[in-house]
């Protein structure tokens, strides 16, 4: 199953109701013990998702896919990254982050930025 790294800017609530809908899955947010500490620069994490397997979950649709282009540029790669639409809603960002999670095979996302909701 896939793992999820929520950026900062991502309410608590997404990682809460992720566990409570899908408690196997494994998520992280920055600022946790065990992930990038809160105001890591967007490199760092990407570098930091691509050593521990996680896709990055965030809302920044605006420099996210140059960070991507010069992370690849330097030869790395990345689990994937899903950008969210917060006016979307939680509840179909949520629905779609756990489908994704349980349907996907393990690098199907790899070096890519996808938009969610898909659907």
């Amino acid at each position: 199953m896939l793992q999820y790294l929520l950026d900062e800017h991502i309410a608590n609530s997404y990682r809460t109701q992720l566990i409570r809908k899908a408690p196997s899955l494994m998520v992280r947010k920055i600022g946790d013990p065990d992930a990038p500490p809160k105001g890591t620069l967007d490199p760092d994490v990407l570098i930091w998702c691509e050593r521990y397997n996680f896709i990055l979950v965030t809302n920044n649709r605006k420099s996210m896919p140059k960070h991507l282009a010069d992370h690849l540029a330097q030869g790395q790669h990345i689990p994937g990254i899903f950008v969210i639409d917060l006016s979307a809603g939680i509840g179909r960002n949520l629905d779609e982050l756990i489908i994704i999670a349980a349907a996907s095979l393990p690098d199907e996302y790899q070096d890519r930025i996808e938009y969610l909701p898909i659907t």
